[in-house]
């Protein structure tokens, strides 16, 4: 597999495992399947696992310790993340201590590559839903308590997750505040689906040239846009879900890949892996089957420029 320029961490395979597929958050699987899962991905040259807590509320994590009884193989980089949320800034120190140490239990390590925090960044005079942490606390509290834990030695970097208000995200990324690292959605969509902050539009590709003008490595995340871009969802959404909207507007986009011969999940990984600025796409699969689906995008190469172009077109008209 090929590997592009990951910052500090040198470099990075173009497809990273991601937890959710192991938290069976994208559909049914087993235990047992999502072992060998995480243990096959490396033997196929992906070298970045990328996990959180919430994925299965635990479980991922879990996945981990057991498929590799805290030994990775060699060259394999590991994430985790932390939920924080709306909380008192004072509290903020003592989340992340207790979710990163909770987190290298559960995997049987003793450091992580990236620490990322995973919810929205918000103006700090706009609502959080309470899902949001104010750019204020990030400033003032999450950053500083993530850079001594990297200190501690038990993360190499940190990280914040490319979602949240769009304006807050650029101008951080823009005025100096520069994370390790980003994860930012990257789907020919561009869109977050259900992570999207109320009545603002995305701009995740507005948030990844500003993440390239500031030299911040990217993690491009929801490439399938949790199953709206695959033959159909693989578990139970209602019709007004962001992710069953989303469903119906790739619409075009399936009838093309039926066209071509190509699977729309296939289509969907190599369009995300031709985008410019992500140096990783981290994959949602749950099973080893569509791993090696994931694989053959790879290994395709980048996607013609015409059928981007037709792709965009297709999905841009409705």
């Amino acid at each position: 597999m090929n590997t592009r320029d990951f910052g500090k961490l040198g470099s990075v395979s173009t497809l990273s495992l991601g937890g959710g597929g192991l938290g069976q958050l994208w559909g049914p699987t087993t235990r047992e399947e999502c072992v060998a899962l995480a243990r096959e991905a490396p033997e196929l040259g992906v070298n970045m696992l990328d996990m959180a807590p919430s994925y299965g509320n635990g479980e991922a994590e879990n996945v981990i310790g057991e498929a590799f009884n805290g030994a990775l193989p060699k060259e394999v980089r590991i994430t985790t993340k932390c939920r924080i949320g709306d909380v008192a800034p004072s509290d903020i120190p003592s989340l992340l201590e207790e979710s990163i140490n909770a987190s290298l239990a559960r995997m049987k390590l003793d450091h992580i590559d990236i620490f990322f925090l995973h919810n929205w960044v918000t103006a700090d005079d706009a609502p959080t839903h309470g899902r949001g942490t104010p750019r204020s606390s990030v400033e003032n509290a999450v950053i500083p308590a993530m850079e001594r834990i990297v200190e501690s030695g038990r993360a190499r970097a940190w990280g914040l997750t490319g979602i949240g208000d769009p304006a807050v995200l650029i101008d951080m990324l823009t005025s100096g505040v520069q994370p390790d690292f980003i994860q930012i959605i990257t789907n020919l969509l561009d869109s977050p689906g259900g992570l999207q902050y109320p009545n603002r539009p995305a701009q995740p590709r507005n948030i990844i040239s500003a993440a390239l003008h500031a030299g911040t490595p990217i993690m491009g995340i929801r490439a399938v846009q949790a199953g709206a871009l695959t033959i159909k969802l693989d578990r139970f959404k209602p019709a007004d879900d962001p992710e069953m909207l989303d469903f119906q507007n790739a619409a075009p986009f399936r009838a093309m890949a039926k066209e071509i011969g190509q699977s729309p999940s296939f289509l969907a990984h190599q369009y995300a892996i031709s985008m410019e600025g992500p140096a990783t796409i981290v994959l949602g699969v749950k099973n080893r089957y569509e791993l090696y689906e994931c694989i053959a995008a790879e290994a395709a190469g980048p996607m013609d420029p015409k059928l981007i172009e037709q792709i965009n077109q297709a999905v841009r008209l409705q």
